[in-house]
């Protein structure tokens, strides 16, 4: 992978991390965390881990992020208002995030192993996609049938709960 592909994906990431967190509007945020999602999955991608790049894509930025704008839009939340910054808390923030930062470089350049580059992935002949399939319909099959029943069950609790009279 080229070193251009990993620092703009990675800044991406982290520009929409940010923005999950900055942002007073919960969809915008949502929305955000969606775009970060994909930066990630771009990276598994990179990698050659074009499954879970995959998954990523389909479970977390498509059923999961649905799932989150749903109950936001169900719960009818509102912008938050404006309020006055606590400055102390936030400059011991900021002090805490760059002390963080600094022991992060420190142990990476400390580290011998850090400055090495990876070794080569090993070529598999036989499919991700097929292991996974094997494992999760051979072994744990019943797990998953259960866990499909209670995101059902879950599914119509929400609804049931979300009801509202209309008298």
């Amino acid at each position: 992978m080229p070193p251009f592909l990993f620092w703009s994906f990675a800044a991406f990431m982290l520009v929409f991390g940010a923005a999950v967190v900055l942002n007073r509007n919960p969809v915008a945020s949502a929305l955000s965390l969606v775009l970060s999602f994909l930066g990630l999955a771009a990276l598994f991608m990179t990698l050659d881990a074009y499954f879970i790049g995959i998954i990523q894509v389909l479970v977390y930025a498509g059923a999961v992020m649905v799932l989150f704008l749903f109950i936001i839009m169900l719960l009818d939340l509102r912008v938050e208002k404006l309020r006055r910054i606590n400055w102390l808390a936030f400059s011991g923030g900021i002090a805490v995030a760059l002390a963080l930062v600094v022991q992060i470089f420190y142990v990476v350049g400390n580290f011998r192993f850090a400055r090495q580059p990876f070794p080569p992935l090993a070529q598999s002949t036989v499919d991700d996609v097929h292991n996974v399939g094997a494992l999760l319909f051979q072994s744990y099959n019943l797990p998953f049938q259960i866990i499909g029943v209670l995101v059902l069950v879950a599914t119509i609790g929400v609804i049931v709960l979300s009801k509202r009279d209309l008298r």
